[in-house]
């Protein structure tokens, strides 16, 4: 935009040390260049808006050129029924509804029989003779619950150095 060949810069660096002179050169200096950068600064900002406006407006047209698309392919193949058998989102489908087929229910706990184990005559279960020689698993028996935390141990001590020297 501005271009400033560096003889041009030479000529502008000489009048500005002859017109300002030596002693208030750098301070001036120090001024043009808070207003170049602000100017700099207002120009990205300016570049960055209008890019921003830019990308917006080609999104939008993407998206009418997918929804447009989208519908193309809609309408040149229709989705069909879905078939008895037929996996959909995980879920078999059953009969001409096209509804999912019911899950089965797991039997609850409590249907299940009692280990033979563990199986006692009140649960209804026939429990079979021990065999001679045959051990059985115990049940689990949980611990109490400590009262108080245990103390923590103590280191021991060095023993001191004897006064005494050893030969």
């Amino acid at each position: 935009m501005f271009d400033v060949a560096p003889t041009e810069l030479l000529v502008i660096a000489i009048i500005a040390l002859v017109v300002i002179g030596p002693k208030d050169l750098p301070r001036v200096m120090g001024v043009v260049g808070r207003w170049v950068g602000r100017a700099r600064g207002v120009a990205r900002h300016f570049r960055e808006g209008l890019d921003e406006i830019v990308r917006q407006s080609e999104l939008e047209e993407m998206e009418k050129k997918w929804r447009a698309e989208n519908e193309r392919i809609m309408r040149e193949h229709p989705p069909t029924p879905a078939i008895e058998g037929q996996v959909v989102d995980g879920q078999v489908i059953e009969g001409e509804t096209g509804e999912p087929a019911p899950q089965p229910m797991l039997p609850a706990a409590t249907d299940y029989p009692p280990h033979p184990a563990t199986a006692t005559p009140e649960d209804g279960a026939h429990v079979p003779e021990p065999i001679p020689g045959e051990v059985l698993p115990t049940p689990h028996i949980p611990h109490p619950a400590p009262t108080a935390a245990p103390e923590p141990l103590k280191a021991e001590e060095p023993p001191a150095p004897s006064s005494e020297s050893k030969p």
